[in-house]
């Protein structure tokens, strides 16, 4: 079943609008945007399924979208059509990448390695009703024209993102298919990360050698726990960076634990492409 070839998707329709708005809500989605050909978005996507049914691919994973059932999709990912129902319909929350910095939106960041390796999160009724309904009011912002939209966008999508990882947390604990390992990591990390940044010291904190700690983290979470440590410290200095407009970056250095200013700089450099200086002013 194809999608009809009339049919424009919002993502290709409204590239600029998404860029200028940052945060876009679609409805009546019929498919992918690139129809049956692979397709990777550039931004964070939220697409959530209210009826029909659409087999497609998730990288090279086997995954679906239809009732009930959410998906969190960060940038970079390859989704390709298997096939699709006629009566397939999704809304989309299009995120920018741009907007992914901010602040309030650590969150994102905090949940990635839950869903970089399984995006879906499979609702139950009284579930995707709440979902709905903050949506709905991402629609009525939208609606009103308010003058303070973008941040009040904000703030409702780190509430859907976080009542979504409350709804995914507690069917894991209900089925026993939490990813112990992994979230004991990142419970770690938190606390540690400005003082350890070894593999090895997280691995003890598990109880395990450093190689089988860095398979299971890889295993379960689709990343090497490495990347997780770097990815980490990487998003609290953009955050303090962003914030606190009040610390010199030297004091943010500091705060993460780095010897001096110029370690620091050459970390966020390689981190993130930029000096700690232009990303504070292109934010």
């Amino acid at each position: 079943m194809k999608i009809a070839q009339s049919y424009t998707h919002p993502m290709n329709l409204y590239a600029q609008r998404i860029k200028e708005e940052g945060i876009v809500v679609f409805d009546d989605v019929k498919g992918l945007p690139s129809g049956d050909e692979p397709f990777t978005s550039a931004d964070y996507v939220i697409a959530i399924g209210h009826r029909g049914y659409m087999d497609l691919m998730y990288d090279d994973t086997p995954d679906y979208s239809g009732l009930y059932t959410v998906g969190v999709i960060f940038p970079n990912h390859t989704l390709r059509t298997v096939s699709v129902t006629d009566d397939y319909r999704a809304t989309l929350i299009i995120v920018d990448s741009s907007v992914l910095n901010d602040p309030m939106l650590q969150i994102m960041g905090q949940l990635r390695y839950r869903y970089e390796p399984h995006p879906n999160v499979k609702l139950d009724k009284q579930e995707y009703r709440i979902i709905t309904h903050v949506v709905e009011g991402m629609r009525e912002i939208k609606r009103l024209g308010l003058s303070d939209q973008r941040m009040l966008m904000t703030r409702l999508l780190e509430f859907l993102l976080r009542l979504l990882s409350q709804y995914r947390k507690s069917k894991l604990n209900e089925t026993g298919g939490d990813k112990q390992v992994s979230a004991r990591f990142h419970s770690d990390l938190k606390q540690h990360f400005r003082e350890h940044r070894d593999v090895g010291f997280y691995a003890e904190q598990a109880c395990l050698s450093t190689k089988h700690f860095s398979t299971v983290v890889k295993q379960e979470t689709g990343h090497t726990a490495s990347y997780w440590i770097h990815h980490h410290i990487a998003v609290e200095a953009k955050m303090l960076l962003h914030v606190r407009r009040d610390l010199s970056v030297q004091a943010i250095a500091d705060l993460l634990g780095f010897e001096d200013q110029a370690t620091f700089s050459r970390y966020f450099r390689r981190e993130t492409g930029m000096s700690p200086t232009i990303f504070r002013e292109k934010g």
